[in-house]
């Protein structure tokens, strides 16, 4: 018989999508797709069961469907629904450690594999310039999605630790863009001009939504080395961008603000509902973050199909003309950097 696959967070756009797809993989007999909500997009033959992660339940469905794989996708930093921060802190760590004891118990289980994000490393002034998956960050998360990242890390160590029998991938994302992205990052890119940290130009990467979908099954199944790779694995597309750059390509204007004003901005923007300018976000337009991919490359044996340079493209593509035409406002940029004087601050 083939694999059995339960993959969580299914109400979510990128979840379906990974239910979508891994369905029609031929090591794959069956997809039992888990949320609290009911998904208002189609998952194709994939059987869905309503269950809340946060609650016992989650075991009995595991039992019931001998599941062997576990797909763990139901970690974000948006709510769904109507849901607040405090519902999404819950289901990321709370609903992380039910999900995890129930694997623990669950003799079936023999392959998880965890979406986290590269926003454990955090986003410092004094970063290296490249995050290997080994090195720590200099200062750890203070809250938000990226708090929630690292609990989600720690108790997934644990659980691997308690059953080494159990084939543990974790994989942390770059920001995820691309036409149907619906992160913070991409309401951010899209507001009409781009408020930006006065004196700062961070380098970004980004990983399209379809070599998630790729690398997610590629380490679920693992078909191309017929073993299972166990590990945390940086995933991003190659190259970057500067935050500069992507309001180039984008077409919008940026607003600079200083340093002290962001956070007042941020929360005007949050209040008037516009888009979730948290802390975490901030600091990212300010310092910026690069990973190192070569573990994704070398032990994974995952080439993403489109470079970070490509992905924003795609995004920039979907989201329409922004208010000033790219190609003029990319010429006016450079018409100004070459008149400055040499040695001037182009930041």
């Amino acid at each position: 018989m083939g694999k059995v696959v339960l993959v969580t967070g299914v109400a979510r756009k990128l979840g379906g999508r990974f239910v979508r797809r891994i369905q029609h993989d031929p090591e794959v007999d069956r997809v039992i797709g888990v949320d609290a909500e009911v998904p208002e997009h189609q998952l194709g033959n994939a059987e869905f069961v309503r269950a809340d992660i946060r609650h016992p339940m989650i075991a009995k469905v595991l039992a019931q469907h001998a599941v062997d794989t576990v797909v763990h996708m139901d970690v974000s930093g948006t709510p769904l629904g109507s849901g607040g921060r405090a519902q999404v802190k819950e289901t990321n760590v709370i609903g992380t450690m039910q999900l995890l004891g129930a694997c623990q118990k669950a003799p079936t289980v023999r392959r998880l594999v965890v979406k986290s994000t590269t926003s454990v490393y955090g986003s410092a002034p004094r970063d290296p310039a490249v995050f290997t998956e080994t090195m720590p960050p200099k200062s750890l998360p203070s809250g938000g999605f990226a708090k929630d990242a690292v609990e989600v890390e720690g108790y997934v160590r644990g659980f691997a630790r308690r059953r080494p029998d159990v084939a543990v991938a974790v994989l942390r994302f770059a920001n995820i863009l691309g036409p149907q992205a619906d992160s913070p990052l991409a309401e951010y890119f899209s507001l009409p001009a781009l408020p930006t940290v006065f004196g700062y130009d961070p380098r970004l990467q980004f990983v399209h939504e379809d070599d998630v979908t790729d690398v997610l099954v590629l380490a679920s199944l693992d078909a191309r080395r017929g073993t299972l790779n166990s590990g945390t694995f940086n995933i991003a597309g190659d190259g970057v961008l500067l935050l500069s750059q992507t309001a180039r390509r984008l077409g919008r204007p940026t607003v600079p603000v200083l340093l002290p004003a962001v956070t007042w901005v941020g929360q005007m923007l949050r209040t008037a509902g516009v888009t979730d300018f948290s802390p975490e976000q901030i600091r990212l337009l300010t310092h910026g973050r690069v990973v190192d991919t070569t573990q994704m490359r070398e032990t994974l044996g995952f080439a993403p199909r489109y470079t970070t340079a490509e992905t924003f493209c795609d995004f920039a593509r979907s989201r329409g003309p922004g208010l000033l035409p790219p190609d003029r406002l990319a010429r006016t940029v450079d018409a100004i950097a070459a008149a400055l004087p040499a040695g001037a601050d182009r930041t």
